[in-house]
């Protein structure tokens, strides 16, 4: 079980659209907080404040939640935003702290709700 956030379903489209995938497999789903059984995390203020990618598989966008990219585990919160074909969500972890990100010219606001993903 997996405790986040949960992108907006209208908000999605808007940002695949200003922010199109490189990768085949589109995921830009959710935000994780954690992997185990507490309850779902409260409701926060999130922005689209960065990206990463490795060039052969594994794109995603840097997170604030309430003003934070620091997620409680000492990893980066963030959204899998694409795959390419045999690549895994959870290797965005592993970019980031590989290669780091790129900060956005502008925070880009997003709506999440809390959710048991």
């Amino acid at each position: 079980m997996t405790n986040g956030w949960k992108l907006d379903r209208e908000m999605r489209e808007t940002l695949l659209r200003d922010h199109p995938p490189r990768y085949a497999e589109v995921v830009a789903d959710h935000v994780t907080l954690d992997v185990r059984k507490s309850d779902p995390p409260h409701e926060v203020k999130a922005a689209i404040v960065g990206r990463t990618d490795d060039d052969s598989g594994v794109e995603a966008m840097v997170v604030t939640i309430d003003g934070t990219v620091d997620r409680p585990d000492g990893s980066t919160y963030h959204i899998t935003w694409s795959l390419a074909p045999g690549r895994k969500a959870r290797e965005s972890n592993d970019v980031l702290k590989e290669r780091g990100w790129k900060e956005l010219d502008h925070p880009v606001p997003i709506t999440v709700t809390p959710a048991r993903l």
